[in-house]
């Protein structure tokens, strides 16, 4: 046997992540918040724009009377001039102040803002633009502690007249009362529609999410062995997929129950058949007095307790392999290269009782996977195992490891050799091929192909070199391994 040179490469852990289950919520409940959240926050946004809409409606007609106030005043200064005496004619006076809801003020000041006529306080024009534009003009302000809107007008100067000002201002009393009617004609019927918009739509949601209540109730009433699939009939298209996801589901679940109904039945035919003759050779040599005899008898019967020892180590090896595809977060590096060598030192013994040249042969490099130890070993050791089996005394079994072009294990023989049409099936669990008269349980290719799939390896039977014997060759995918200058990239399915 002989020793690489290379060390194994350093031991890279893959990052794993402890999950958390997340805290149930309500499929109902979540519909219902995304339903009802843009209703409660467009509604209050829906109260600012009807009251400034309000508003806008409220202006129109009393911008008209302002604008006329503001007309009636311009037309006496353009055709009387402003009153020397600072006082306007009674009638035009009345019409200016004749309101019974609102406080009208008004006044004309000249270009230098001197109070010519009218209310001395109202506020003047902030906008310098503004206040040069000929064109009636309306504008918001606050007078006394009070809303007031304001018309104005610029009077351009003139012969003997300096640029004046007209502004008209009332209070917004009137305003305020047509707005406040308009928001309440809108948003009373909303306290009747909003309530009325959550029933119907906690009542569609029932409704809607009536099939995946039938769906439970027809998946809680069925037996717990009915695994037939559950019918589409008048299912919902969003219903469809999570019915068939479930169909899917429980015909692997059949398929899994059927197959583990064969494995227990051929494991109690296994057994049943050493235990059988353990108890027949027990009861003979209970019987028999003659010393050589008894001898020969105890001798069968150890062979068969060991026969029995063999097919349950192999069962439980078996086992071990497919429920550890669920536990394949215990997957850390393995230099493959020691581990072979380890397993194959502890096979020479057997290999010399049966006059057996085994051999051993390195890659020469590091080989690092990521894999459970003791599954890679139970493999190799079959591997191995099943190769010494089979092959006669004065034969040879070579175990080998390459790494070019990929990583790849070879366990080659010179025995008896897997006709080509049984290659297929020697996988299978209890299968072995006719014409054989070695002792064996037919498990142990099955337990190297259950482990090799776990570690994604690519698993091969052929004829040796010479076309005799056996050679199994695992390739192992490129997913698994650790690259010698630094970690693979592993795929993520085997650790979730």
């Amino acid at each position: 046997m002989t020793r690489s040179s290379d060390a194994a490469a350093a031991a890279f852990a893959p990052p794993v992540t402890d999950g958390h289950l997340a805290a149930p919520y309500s499929l109902f409940g979540e519909i219902l918040d995304w339903m009802l959240a843009p209703i409660l926050f467009l509604w209050p946004l829906s109260i600012v724009v009807t009251n400034h809409v309000a508003s806008q409606i409220a202006d129109l007609p009393y911008d008209g009377q302002l604008a006329t106030r503001v007309a009636a005043l311009v037309r006496q200064v353009e055709v009387h001039g402003v009153p020397t005496n600072g006082s306007l004619p009674r009638a035009l006076y009345d019409m200016l102040r004749a309101d019974e809801h609102d406080t009208v003020y008004f006044q004309v000041v000249d270009a230098r803002g001197e109070l010519l006529v009218g209310d001395g306080d109202l506020p003047a024009v902030a906008d310098r633009q503004a206040a040069t534009t000929l064109a009636l003009r309306y504008r918001d302000a606050v007078f006394n502690g009070e809303e007031v809107r304001i018309a104005y007008q610029l009077l351009p100067a003139v012969t003997g007249r300096s640029a004046l000002l007209v502004q008209v201002a009332e209070t917004r009393n009137k305003r305020k009362q047509i707005a406040s009617r308009v928001i309440t004609g809108v948003l009373l019927p909303q306290f009747a529609i909003i309530p009325l918009a959550v029933i119907l739509v906690w009542l569609g949601l029932t409704r809607g999410l009536a099939p995946l209540n039938k769906l439970q109730l027809r998946i809680r009433q069925r037996r717990p062995d009915d695994l037939s699939p559950i019918g589409m009939k008048n299912a919902p298209d969003e219903v469809r997929p999570v019915i068939a996801a479930l169909n899917d589901m429980m015909a692997r679940l059949a398929d899994n129950l059927e197959a583990q109904q064969r494995f227990i039945d051929a494991a109690a035919h296994q057994l049943k058949t050493p235990l059988t003759g353990l108890k027949t050779q027990t009861e003979l040599a209970l019987r028999e007095t003659d010393h050589d005899q008894l001898r020969g008898y105890l001798q069968r019967i150890a062979g068969s307790v060991d026969r029995a020892a063999h097919l349950t180590n192999q069962l439980l090896q078996l086992a071990r392999a497919e429920a550890s595809h669920d536990k394949s977060r215990a997957m850390e590096p393995v230099d493959l290269e020691a581990l072979t060598r380890e397993v194959a030192a502890h096979c020479v013994p057997r290999a010399l009782a049966r006059q057996i040249d085994f051999g051993f042969e390195a890659a020469g490099s590091a080989m690092v996977i990521f894999g459970v130890p003791l599954l890679l070993r139970e493999m190799i050791d079959n591997l191995i195992d099943n190769a010494i089996k089979y092959t006669p005394a004065g034969g040879r079994v070579t175990v080998r490891l390459r790494t070019a072009p990929t990583w790849i294990l070879e366990v080659e023989d010179t025995g008896i050799g897997i006709a080509e049409a049984d290659r297929a099936r020697v996988f299978e669990r209890f299968y072995r091929a006719l014409g054989t008269d070695v002792d064996g349980s037919g498990l142990g290719l099955a337990i190297v192909r259950e482990i090799a799939e776990l570690h994604r390896a690519r698993i091969e039977i052929e004829a040796g070199p010479t076309g005799r014997g056996t050679l199994i060759r695992l390739d192992f995918d490129n997913t698994t391994r650790i690259n010698r200058d630094g970690p693979a990239t592993q795929n993520a399915a085997l650790h979730q």
